[in-house]
């Protein structure tokens, strides 16, 4: 052992290596110990002794760099960290599990922040080796949790650990962090030690020094790598075993919060991978796994923990800790691949079961995690037989005179195929290069057993597997079944042990033997039954070697380099910067197309709003224009009167930049200057709650040449359309508009909601077509956008299925969410619930609410013009106010009641007869302060003013001084 070296030159730093990996893991440890940018750090290297080589190596590095590196050996049965801790000479120790090393300025990083904010602990984040098959993001290396980032988002220091829950709740103290030397002294009390031994230890020991410290830093930095990658199945009962008593020391000091927290994570964290890897394991594996975690889930699924989980989550949860190995496995499979039926749910007592014989007694209360096995909330219920997404598996597959055997079962819940008609099926097999590329082959037998579809099909795929050999040399096969009218197809799920018995087939694949000479079933990655042609035999495997060498020696590879900078090249140049230059550089100098208009809503997604009534009023006059509409992905339901082009593509540039006249409601592109002989019209598509332009807190908050971006963006502008003094006090100011440039028409888009209310109109065509029933009353659900760029999946804080239960036979809800958001709704009862955020034209869903409840969307501003009942649902107003920002109080000024929970949403609906006529008078100031100039005019106003050099002359009607500026009642 090296001499310890004087206090004078004690380190900073402590990095405790145990030596229990081997000798090269311990090398790896001391070198980024080494490496550190923190000079005055030392490693100390535990060895307990057992391995001579181990012992050398630690002489070896000892001997080497004196002062920085120390040799200890362990006692006879002693912790080899709290060894290390009692030898650290460090104020602060850090430890390194098996293989694991610091980044090169962790030591630095964890001293600065420890000194900046005196606390106890300074943790980091860390990284770990993918497991195998793990898909990490694009450009990492190692893999890191979830829940890591939001925790270490930004450098804070905590005095509670109800600041920070994270810490305790998910295994972050696992490494990546130092701790104050004097919180491990044997004789400190409470002591931080490792009590138990490892893995336990490791695990119990971060939150006992979270416990035990004063205040918390957290950083975002990253302290170490190189962690082991999981064993889900062998870690679980440890990890499980840990958790428990880490949420029982979290409630023995007072956070019962924590501990909750703990246990809800102890499922997700750990068990539910655990469940995950039984689709990985043989049947004898599979079992063994289930019944060593079974017994520790005891006490762990109760209802408060269980609750916030998917409800296929629960059912496999409770099937674990049953033992019930293949049950969990099946689950696992439905979490995989969400939506799959993989067990005969069965109804009883108007709720659904996750299989025959797991049913409760009635209740009335059917509380999520009340009953594990319960799966109401998956809505299976509702869905017919085409729409089912059935686990088919395949139990039996082999050989049988030179064919492939396959022998299947498909789950069939009760409700499926009710009477149980004729069942017809077919094999289809699908190349998974070439999708359109199918082979149907007959399947000999199907017929129903006790709750299953049996089939047993005989593929000669030598003789009808027709494949080329090159570019189709993998086969997905999947069964299409035919039942009471309706078809649907599933996919073959299989395991390892059951397809091996199948062997290999002979192929012939029409370039000849060479290309492949053997078609070998096998298990995906997915766990789904595939074919691929492979070589086997010697001329074959001849030709293959060939091949590779042809498409990998030295030429090869440059010339494939070359292809791919070919590719990568004209990638570029149809990238939007390269065509925002051309078309700055060359298309702006093209002749005006008179008359040329183009339209654009919401960034091209849809055909509606004020640019769409424009379009239409000017049509209807049978102006001599040019119109264009332009569409984001499909044209799918945009005018026939008019021509469509991609945005962004070439035709689309050419026809701005020839175009007499922009209109939009959003934005054309930011990179495309407008030409000078162009009038751009913009239409905005709503008035602001929220602020907006620069007055938002993320445009204050940008650099100076984004700010003028958006200027740049918005000086385009020639018109812009307001529909109340509130428009020119906030949109107009926060994007510092010219006066002169505001126009008081109102929203084109409005027009049909003025007529709707003057002329008290049946309902639209658009309730027949979506199969509304007369005596049904009619309520739009329409929230707002609550992401940021490039956000796109939105969570309703509706319970879309809870209020269909509660409502479904007396109302139907359409969803509409934002035309930058998408968001899957759960099945619900035929009838009761119909998604219309594809629908073009929201002024179309608007005349046919009876009632609309929104959050603070720009919805709520049009609505009130038909002076129809408006509810406010914004459980997140106050947040949301405080982050965004907001022009006035929406409490004090809505147009109808402000709720903020659905039980408070769904008394407003029960009783909203009682209740409207008092709002009527609120919602009248309402719809006059936001929508003074709507009067149902505005597309013609909107005509007469754009499109003045194209319109016969007429004499224009006096403007109401109610809708003149200021300076024009003024007479300046």
């Amino acid at each position: 052992m090296t001499t310890e070296p004087h206090p004078a030159d004690a380190p900073d730093l402590s990095v405790v290596v145990p030596a229990d990996a081997g000798p090269e893991a311990l090398r790896a440890c001391a070198a980024s110990v080494l490496e550190q940018t923190l000079r005055h750090s030392e490693a100390v290297l535990v060895d307990p002794g057992r391995d001579s080589a181990t012992t050398r190596a630690c002489a070896d590095l000892a001997a080497r760099h004196p002062g920085r590196v120390r040799h200890v050996t362990a006692a006879r049965g002693a912790d080899l960290r709290d060894t290390g801790a009692d030898h650290a000479r460090g104020t602060w120790v850090t430890f390194l599990g098996p293989g694991e090393r610091l980044q090169k300025d962790a030591g630095r990083n964890l001293l600065a922040a420890a000194l900046d904010t005196g606390a106890d602990l300074v943790a980091g984040t860390w990284t770990r080796l993918p497991a195998p098959g793990e898909k990490l993001p694009r450009g990492a290396e190692q893999a890191e949790p979830a829940w890591q980032r939001p925790l270490h988002a930004r450098t804070r220091t905590v005095g509670s650990l109800t600041d920070a829950p994270g810490l305790v709740v998910h295994d972050s103290l696992v490494t990546g962090f130092c701790v104050r030397r004097s919180l491990l002294d044997p004789e400190a009390r409470p002591a931080v030690r490792h009590e138990e031994a490892p893995p336990v230890g490791d695990l119990l020991f971060g939150v006992r020094a979270a416990l035990a410290a004063r205040t918390v830093t957290l950083i975002p930095n990253t302290i170490t790598t190189h962690r082991a990658a999981p064993d889900p199945a062998a870690d679980a009962p440890a990890r499980i075993t840990a958790a428990a008593r880490a949420a029982r020391l979290l409630a023995r000091h007072g956070h019962p919060g924590l501990a909750a927290a703990r246990e809800r994570a102890l499922l997700t964290d750990h068990v539910l991978p655990c469940a995950a890897a039984l689709l990985s394991m043989d049947r004898e594996e599979r079992a063994r796994t289930a019944a060593q975690v079974a017994p520790l889930l005891a006490g762990h699924l109760g209802a408060d923990a269980l609750a916030p989980l998917d409800p296929v989550a629960r059912a496999c949860l409770r099937l674990l800790a049953d033992g019930d190995a293949d049950g969990a496995r099946d689950a696992a499979y439905a979490l995989a691949n969400p939506g799959t039926v993989v067990s005969p749910v069965v109804a009883h007592a108007g709720r659904v079961h996750w299989r025959p014989g797991t049913e409760a007694a009635p209740s009335t209360e059917a509380a999520p995690g009340a009953d594990p096995l319960d799966v109401t909330e998956l809505g299976l219920q509702y869905r017919p037989f085409a729409r089912l997404d059935l686990l088919n598996t395949v139990t039996r597959a082999t050989r049988s005179q030179g064919r492939l055997l396959l022998v299947g079962r498909i789950v069939l819940p009760a409700h499926a195929l009710p009477g149980r008609p004729e069942v017809t099926a077919t094999l289809v097999l699908t190349c998974r290069d070439q999708p359109a590329r199918t082979l149907t082959l007959p399947v000999d037998d199907i017929r129903y057993a006790k709750d299953a579809l049996v089939w047993r099909a005989c593929a000669d795929l030598t003789r009808l597997l027709g494949a080329r050999g090159v570019g189709d040399r993998v086969w997905d096969p999947a069964l299409r079944v035919t039942a009471g009218g309706e078809t649907l197809t599933t996919p073959l799920f299989a395991e390892p042990e059951t397809v091996k018995p199948a062997g290999a087939l002979r192929a012939r694949p029409r370039l000849g033997r060479l290309t492949g000479d053997t078609w070998q079933p096998y298990v995906t990655a997915h766990h789904r039954l595939a074919v691929c042609l492979l070589a086997r035999r010697r001329p074959a495997r001849l030709a293959e070697k060939l091949l590779h060498y042809a498409t990998h020696f030295r030429p090869a590879r440059a010339l494939r380099r070359r292809l791919a900078a070919v590719a990568a090249r004209r990638k570029r140049l149809a990238g939007q910067a390269v065509k925002a230059r051309v078309y700055r550089t060359l298309l702006l100098r093209l002749p005006v197309r008179k008359g040329q208009v183009v339209y654009e809503a919401h960034m091209g997604k849809q055909y509606g709003d004020s640019p769409r009534a424009i379009h239409e009023e000017a049509m209807a006059r049978g102006l001599p224009l040019r119109p264009v509409w332009s569409y984001a992905e499909r044209p799918d339901g945009f005018p026939a009167d008019a021509r469509l082009v991609r945005r962004w593509s070439w035709p689309y540039l050419v026809a701005l930049a020839r175009a007499q006249y922009w209109v939009d409601n959003q934005g054309f592109p930011h990179a495309l200057d407008k030409p000078r002989h162009t009038t751009y019209l913009q239409t905005w598509h709503g008035s602001a709650y929220k602020r907006m332009g620069f007055d938002e807190a993320r445009v204050k908050t940008q650099n100076d040449p984004q700010r003028r971006r958006l200027q740049r963006a918005v000086d385009r502008f020639d018109h812009f359309l307001i529909r109340a003094p509130h428009d020119a006090d906030t949109l107009g100011r926060a994007y510092r508009l010219d006066p002169d440039k505001l126009l008081p028409t109102g929203y084109p888009r409005n027009d049909r909601l003025v007529a709707a209310r003057e002329q008290h109109a049946p309902r639209p065509p658009l309730a027949e077509a979506l199969g509304v029933p007369d005596d049904r009353t009619v309520v739009l659900y329409a929230p707002t956008f609550r992401g940021g760029p490039g956000h796109k999946d939105a969570e309703l804080p509706l319970d879309v299925r809870r209020f269909a239960e509660e409502f479904g036979s007396t109302h139907v809800l359409l969803v509409r969410s934002h035309y930058m958001e998408r968001a899957a709704l759960p099945a619900t009862a035929p009838g009761t619930v119909h998604d219309v955020s594809g629908h073009h034209d929201v002024s179309e869903l608007l005349a046919l609410a009876d009632v609309l409840v929104t959050d603070y969307s720009s919805i709520m501003f049009d609505y009130a013009l038909l002076d129809r009942p408006l509810i406010h649902f914004a459980p997140d107003l106050d947040a949301y106010t405080a982050d965004r920002g907001s022009y006035f109080d929406l409490r004090e000024r809505a147009g109808g009641p402000v709720v903020d929970t659905q039980d408070a949403l769904h008394e407003v609906l029960a009783h909203l007869d009682e209740a409207d006529p008092h709002w009527k008078a609120a919602r009248a100031r309402f719809a006059e302060e936001f929508g003074a100039y709507d009067t149902g005019g505005a597309a013609a106003a909107v005509v007469d003013t754009l499109f003045a050099a194209h319109t016969p002359r007429r004499r224009p009607k006096p403007c109401p001084a109610s809708r003149r500026r200021p300076a024009e009642r003024s007479g300046t």
